[in-house]
């Protein structure tokens, strides 16, 4: 029922509908950890809550290995039509390091979106590690710069979704009662590459490199 509800009221096609089932978007819709009962008035808190996703399947991307936050972002920037779908319906993409003057500083989000059902901006700030606390005092600047310099005065407050790598839902909770901005906090996840039972029959390096050795010795 929940994606045949999805269908109809977001016009979905067949395509898009497959994809969302092969990622088992009802496990990930509303998952997010959040401070929005605290901090948004309703019904703004309830559709926050419901518009965010975790973990985020990113798998249209083609990393691998060990990557830096800026390759993830040019990644998902250069692929912002599926960046896009996998957001949600409502989410309009305003741009990549847009500088936000606070006072002599400078400083830059990583991703600016604007939701047109929530009628605020999005503030996505992108770590490639596990969540610390302290990610919490970057994204709450972002947050608030834009609540001072973009907002307008019939939008609603700015809401904050930090993605990462992974994260303890304690910590995470821990963490946004510390803050005074709403904020989501959600995992990222790629798909692998190689799966995992046929990783485990692939040879490691040491036994290619064995193998190498013994052709040498051999002639070969």
């Amino acid at each position: 029922m929940f994606y045949l509800k999805k269908t109809v009221e977001h016009g979905w096609s067949r395509a898009v509908l497959l994809n969302f089932l092969g990622t088992n978007l009802y496990e990930r819709q509303g998952k997010a950890v959040n401070n929005f009962s605290r901090l948004l008035a309703e019904p703004q808190s309830d559709l926050a809550v419901q518009t965010l996703k975790d973990p985020y399947s990113f798998d249209f991307l083609t990393l691998d290995g060990d990557f830096r936050e800026r390759e993830l972002e040019g990644a998902l920037t250069q692929n912002i039509t599926r960046f896009l779908l996998e957001l949600g319906t409502g989410f309009a993409f305003v741009g990549r390091q847009i500088p936000l003057v606070v006072g002599d500083e400078t400083v830059y989000p990583d991703l600016l979106f604007y939701h047109l059902e929530l009628c605020c901006y999005v503030v996505v700030e992108l770590k490639v590690t596990k969540f610390k606390g302290e990610h919490l005092g970057q994204l709450g600047v972002y947050v608030s710069a834009v609540n001072h310099i973009k907002k307008k005065l019939t939008d609603n407050p700015t809401i904050g979704l930090l993605i990462c790598k992974t994260k303890s839902n304690v910590m995470a909770q821990y963490a946004l009662e510390s803050t005074n901005q709403p904020i989501g906090i959600s995992e990222y996840q790629l798909s692998q590459l190689i799966p995992e039972n046929i990783q485990s029959q692939l040879p490691t390096i040491e036994d290619i490199e064995a193998t190498l050795s013994d052709n040498e010795e051999n002639g070969e």
